[in-house]
């Protein structure tokens, strides 16, 4: 009896100080791991936090760029760290939910090894063809394709990108046959289609209006069911009579798992305040992104939702990563 005595005293020991250190965080500075390299928009919304959160904290949030394996390398770091905090993971759409949805072999489980923070931003995809390509609309690219079976191509940003994900859900959607080019990211991917080596791609709309905007390429819909306020001149793919075909990427903080509660509320409440910054949010919009934040749990349930829905695709386009 007395052991037990000493065991549950012990645990609340344990326990109490544990509460202690979560409500003292951050006592030192924080690292904001991104699993990309530098000048993306996982990296931008990364150090935009890491801006915000360390002058609330008046502690350092430092980014720290860990590209490799689709983002893998980065999040395993995050995972294997303690959960106290202090190292932070900038998740996005790739690591968080199409590769495990594609049976990519991942040194981590994202959902069992992760716990969500905030969902900070998503942004449609756009289809825009090269500007030779004799159609002006997805109904007459759709008829091209048709006349021409297995000759229209389209790129993307890599296999398991959001791009490869759009093209093959809006080839299954259409019935069309077109052929995946992949690239290693979406600058080369994005020229060959301004220079007519490849038909189309589904780019995200902040890196594809400047291109539509100067004429190097021609918007045909973007992958949304309605208009994007920042390019509201281009029709949503609901109108073009696809609704299915809704793709985007979405970026968002998580923690390792079993991170104490109070420093994820922490968090979470101080992201929200950023980001959610009329300021903030009207960049963003301006870009064609939107900011819907929330608690832990919206994100959660978002991401759940997205790999559900990308494990439908792969099996529907025999896509697997393994």
């Amino acid at each position: 009896m007395p052991r037990i005595t000493a065991f549950i005293a012990l645990a609340l020991a344990l326990c109490l100080h544990a509460e202690a250190r979560a409500q003292d965080y951050p006592s030192r500075p924080v690292r904001i791991i991104v699993p990309t390299t530098a000048a993306g928009l996982t990296d931008l919304a990364a150090r935009l936090l890491a801006q915000k959160l360390g002058a609330v904290a008046k502690q350092p949030f430092v980014v720290e760029n860990r590209p490799g394996g689709g983002g893998t390398i980065g999040a395993e770091a995050v995972a294997k760290s303690p959960p106290d905090g202090y190292t932070l993971l900038m998740g996005f759409h790739g690591v968080n939910a199409i590769l495990p949805a594609l049976g990519a072999k991942m040194p981590l489980d994202p959902v069992r090894d992760l716990d969500p923070v905030v969902l900070l931003i998503t942004v449609p995809n756009v289809l825009v063809v090269g500007p030779n390509v004799p159609a002006t609309s997805v109904q007459e690219l759709v008829a091209l394709a048709r006349v021409k079976p297995g000759t229209l191509t389209y790129a993307s940003q890599g296999n398991g990108s959001s791009g490869h994900l759009a093209g093959e859900l809006f080839r299954i959607s259409t019935g069309i046959e077109i052929v995946h080019v992949p690239y290693k990211g979406p600058a080369e991917a994005i020229r060959d289609v301004m220079n007519g080596q490849v038909t189309m791609m589904f780019d995200v709309v902040t890196l594809a209006l400047p291109n539509v905007k100067a004429g190097k390429v021609r918007a045909l819909a973007v992958a949304t069911r309605e208009r994007v306020a920042a390019a509201g001149d281009i029709p949503s793919m609901a109108e073009a009579g696809l609704p299915a075909v809704e793709v985007g990427a979405w970026f968002a903080l998580y923690a390792p798992a079993k991170t104490p509660r109070p420093v994820i509320d922490w968090l979470n409440a101080e992201a929200v305040k950023a980001f959610g910054d009329p300021e903030i949010r009207d960049r963003f919009t301006a870009q064609g992104s939107s900011v819907p934040l929330g608690p832990p749990e919206a994100l959660g349930t978002y991401a759940a939702n997205e790999l559900a829905r990308w494990r439908r695709v792969g099996q529907a386009a025999s896509i697997r990563l393994d």
